[in-house]
């Protein structure tokens, strides 16, 4: 089975704009989607990026404003129409959740998308472990155990890994895709990443 490797943060607005594309794109392909949430703001540092606290008025209106605004628009995905107020709170409870469902074998996909949803249709803040144990409640999961397991010190070293191998293998933001090593920054490259699944695309030469 092909598999797209799936680095981003579970606040991320654009991993939100492409969750249910992606979905289409894994089915479509019979491709397994590998879910790995990461400590966003220390990949893009190692990346050589400002932070987004750093980027001036023009950028962030036009990249976070009305590209948000357009591929909502597009995806037909609602949205709050403004920064959440929790979006800057902590994320490894967020993020460890996602990892802990899929070492559970759980549906990590539908969890996934859920907390997306949640901090950008909801302003659900990922920081609280209640608002987390509700949603995958609402999933049929067992929310106080994912929580649990979600704080646990070996999804946090899963979690603090994901973010070292993103370093490692040049990730740009999130969301980031990869196929057979190939990599895909953002979500208005899932057509390609499709693409990618039925004919590679040529390398550079050296």
């Amino acid at each position: 089975m092909k598999e797209i490797e799936y680095f981003y943060s579970c606040h991320s607005v654009f991993a939100y704009l492409g969750a249910w594309r992606l979905a289409e794109i894994a089915a479509e392909h019979d491709a397994q989607v590998i879910h790995k949430p990461m400590d966003l703001n220390p990949v893009i540092a190692a990346a050589g990026s400002a932070p987004f606290s750093a980027r001036s008025k023009t950028h962030s209106s036009y990249y976070f404003g009305r590209e948000i605004t357009r591929w909502a628009e597009y995806r037909d995905l609602p949205w709050i129409m403004r920064r959440p107020k929790h979006h800057d709170n902590p994320l490894a409870l967020g993020n460890g959740a996602i990892i802990a469902a899929q070492t559970m074998g759980l549906d990590v996909h539908a969890l996934s998308r859920a907390l997306l949803q949640a901090h950008w249709r909801d302003d659900a803040d990922h920081a609280d472990a209640a608002t987390i144990a509700a949603l995958a409640d609402a999933l049929g999961m067992d929310g106080a155990a994912l929580v649990d397991a979600a704080q646990s010190d070996a999804i946090q070293a899963q979690h603090a890994a994901n973010t070292k191998v993103a370093i490692a293998r040049h990730v740009l933001g999130s969301p980031t895709y990869f196929v057979e090593g190939d990599m895909f920054y953002g979500q208005d490259r899932l057509d390609m990443v499709a693409r990618a699944l039925v004919k590679p695309f040529a390398k550079l030469s050296a």
